[in-house]
């Protein structure tokens, strides 16, 4: 067995029947590129033939009474790929709106907590012949790198699937019984005054650094000090989703010219965005909205766990109106927010979350959303904006070319906007999730992302050739 860091766990604790804590992604393929033709069944083989070899596919959360520490990783022994991959058609005219109306609902239900803690949706009927996978794994179970790292285990640089090796369970998670679930919780809590001592001691100086930072303009912005938009609410369970496909050569003329990162640009399209939509509805904020960007510290940390992740909170200058100084200032702010998440360690958020406790963090959550605190207070950030790098080349799901790979992250209590962004293939591929509720139609909000670009690369002078 393998116990779950205390990061890992905290998905499972904070997670509610409105708060779901799973990432999606909606795969577009094309199934004309299968060798011998696309079946559901063929499929569904293929991906049962390799489970076998992918550890966390195979893996299940398994607790005991009597645990006090996280609960553990184990096999699950009666994997049945038949409860993971299942089939469901598009009603005509199988466009994108009945497309992602349909992941949305699949969006908005719990994952089974009594198996290995992801599904797959095989949606058929769509036009042109298209198939799409939507893709469903608890966030307890990967983060951004290692959900796309599974994701790409599934692939090839070629139609033919990847070979399957004979060799079954490597990597296993194992198992473990009641008492030895008890047992290692007892090592695990006896542990944790050392790591408290470990956690303070690098945590202290963290608060005065942070206003010396400040008073040097040298500071990431503070949580609680973004102002409010309409997506800054208690969210629902429902959800709504959306994604648009942008040229990645345009983006990155846009980062020649300017003489910035794709991340700068992604953020600056955002901002773009942002201002768009809620310009359109009255409630531009005049302060600049604040976004929480996760970046990844897997190079960085020597702490166990599948989720190795800290925050970074980015500054979109949605205060500014000419596109290109809104541009050139988020370049700036995100090297200050940076450099001082360097300076806050790669391990801070994973030290002081292996303190979390499933009783107090779920009855915390409970009466957090009951209440609708995050109403109540100032806000801590806007939303969450992800960019994900992806492969360069072509890649074929099981032997179906991958022509669409949307990754969609969670929304929570207070920011009810998530915008995920994966560079693949020369395309950026953008897919938006939101609580509809805190954020009617979500469409309106992707379709300008292309109006975003155009912004961008006419501020740049330099539109290269579509051709």
């Amino acid at each position: 067995m393998e116990r779950l860091s205390g990061l890992d766990a905290s998905f499972l604790y904070l997670e509610t029947s409105t708060q779901l804590l799973h990432v999606c992604g909606v795969i577009e393929l094309d199934p004309a590129t299968m060798p011998g033709g696309y079946s559901f069944e063929k499929l569904q083989r293929e991906l049962g033939a390799r489970i076998p070899q992918l550890p966390g596919f195979r893996r299940k959360v398994k607790d005991s009474v009597l645990n006090v520490g996280h609960p553990v990783w184990v096999d699950d022994d009666d994997f049945d790929i038949e409860r993971h991959c299942h089939r469901v058609a598009v009603p005509e005219p199988g466009d994108d709106a009945e497309l992602s109306r349909l992941c949305a609902h699949i969006a908005s239900q719990q994952l089974d907590r009594n198996k290995p803690l992801w599904e797959m949706w095989v949606i058929e009927g769509l036009a042109d012949g298209r198939v799409a996978v939507m893709s469903k794994m608890h966030h307890a179970g990967v983060d951004g790198v290692t959900g796309a790292n599974m994701i790409s285990e599934l692939c090839s640089l070629e139609p033919e699937a990847p070979p399957i090796d004979t060799e079954e369970g490597a990597d296993a998670a194992g198992s473990g019984g009641t008492v030895e679930i008890a047992i290692g919780g007892l090592a695990e809590m006896a542990s944790r005054p050392v790591k408290f001592a470990r956690a303070l001691s690098n945590s202290i100086p963290v608060l005065p650094a942070w206003v010396t930072r400040a008073q040097k303009g040298e500071a990431m912005p503070a949580p609680f000090t973004a102002p409010r938009t309409p997506f800054n609410g208690t969210i629902t369970g429902h959800r709504s989703i959306a994604w648009v496909q942008l040229d990645l050569d345009r983006v990155k003329a846009v980062k020649n010219a300017f003489g910035v990162k794709v991340n700068d640009v992604v953020l600056a399209m955002v901002a773009s965005s942002l201002r768009m939509y809620l310009e359109d509805h009255g409630e531009l904020p005049e302060s600049s909205l604040v976004a929480m960007v996760p970046v990844s510290v897997h190079n960085k940390s020597d702490r166990p766990g599948t989720n190795k992740v800290s925050g970074m909170f980015s500054e979109l200058r949605t205060d500014i109106e000419d596109p290109a100084q809104r541009l050139k200032a988020i370049a700036e702010a995100n090297e200050v927010s940076k450099e001082h998440n360097e300076a806050l360690g790669a391990s801070l958020l994973q030290d002081w979350a292996q303190f979390a406790g499933p009783a107090l963090f779920g009855a915390a959550m409970r009466i957090y959303a009951t209440l609708k605190l995050a109403e109540r207070h100032p806000v801590i950030h806007n939303l969450v904006v992800s960019n994900v790098p992806g492969p360069p080349v072509p890649l074929y799901f099981l032997g179906a070319r991958i022509t669409g790979l949307f990754p969609l992250g969670p929304v929570f209590h207070g920011a009810g906007l998530n915008i995920t962004v994966m560079s693949r293939e020369g395309q950026l591929d953008v897919g938006l999730i939101a609580c509809p509720e805190l954020v009617p139609d979500l469409w309106s909000l992707a379709e300008t992302f292309p109006d975003a670009l155009d912004e961008l690369v006419t501020a740049s002078g330099s539109i290269p050739d579509e051709g």
